[in-house]
């Protein structure tokens, strides 16, 4: 059964209102702060009074009474990713950790009964708004077996501020438990078929089996704007059925996120 995760990439596109808007930041401050209304208009008491020591261009332009006002529109751009089956072997890897310069293997979390990969980074909303409750809901569960790596695969020529050095500052701030991995070359993303932040991969082990994709959902409902809980059911209660060797629901909504950041051409 295919797990599909959706990712929400966030821009801002802004719109201003008229050509005035460098004259009235000259205005008294009397004026701009007791005579613009909420609607962006200015008193017609403003215009003719000797006063407000109008020159005439300000004049002209408080007479239009055209205050522009710059509207904030948020767009989504959805990518959904039909590719990772449950079932899905997890890929090899070999991954510098910023922090300690240390290098992991997939082989180095081959002791552990379970496995989860996170695809991260440091600026996406998503990411921000689950972090310090990653970093409970991991510290308990790695207390009970199961082993974790998170990998932030975004380009740093696109984005600096998720480089290594960053990367490193994040997971002392936040004091992580899990290496924080950086995936320089984006093979490794493309190998997991990745394509968001936040992202999980919940892998199960069965001896001497490769680890098995059992989980691929999202952490829970909560989100930036929506204002509900943070919980982490979703994930929470995917890694108990595994560490306790019950099966876990195919019936998994999708992870929410920001888009991977691929190398300019890449994609």
């Amino acid at each position: 059964m295919a797990a599909a995760t959706t990712c929400t990439a966030l821009s801002v596109a802004s719109t201003a209102g008229g050509a005035c808007a460098c004259l009235f930041s000259h205005l008294p401050r009397t004026l701009a702060k007791t005579n613009m209304s909420t609607t962006g208009i200015v008193s017609s008491k403003w215009i003719y009074s000797s006063k407000t020591g109008l020159n005439p261009l300000q004049r002209e332009c408080a007479i239009k009474k055209t205050v522009p006002t710059r509207k904030l529109q948020v767009r989504a751009a959805r990518t959904e990713s039909q590719g990772v089956s449950l079932g899905f072997r997890a890929p090899s890897f070999e991954l510098p950790e910023p922090l300690t310069g240390k290098t992991w293997k997939l082989e180095d979390f081959e002791p552990y009964p379970a496995l989860l990969v996170m695809f991260i980074c440091n600026h996406c909303p998503f990411v921000k708004h689950l972090k310090k409750d990653i970093v409970k809901l991991t510290n308990f569960y790695m207390k009970k077996g199961l082993a974790v790596a998170a990998i932030s695969s975004n380009s740093v020529a696109t984005h600096p501020q998720d480089g290594p050095e960053l990367m490193a500052e994040d997971a002392k701030i936040l004091n992580y438990p899990f290496p924080y991995l950086f995936d320089e070359l984006q093979e490794v993303a493309q190998d997991f078929g990745a394509v968001c932040t936040p992202e999980f991969f919940l892998f199960k082990k069965d001896g001497r089996r490769p680890f098995e994709l059992v989980y691929h959902g999202q952490y829970d409902d909560s989100r930036p704007s929506n204002n509900v809980p943070i919980t982490g059911r979703d994930l929470s209660l995917a890694i108990d059925c595994v560490l306790s060797g019950q099966p876990v629901s195919q019936v998994q909504k999708p992870s929410v996120g920001c888009s991977i950041k691929w190398h300019p051409g890449a994609k």
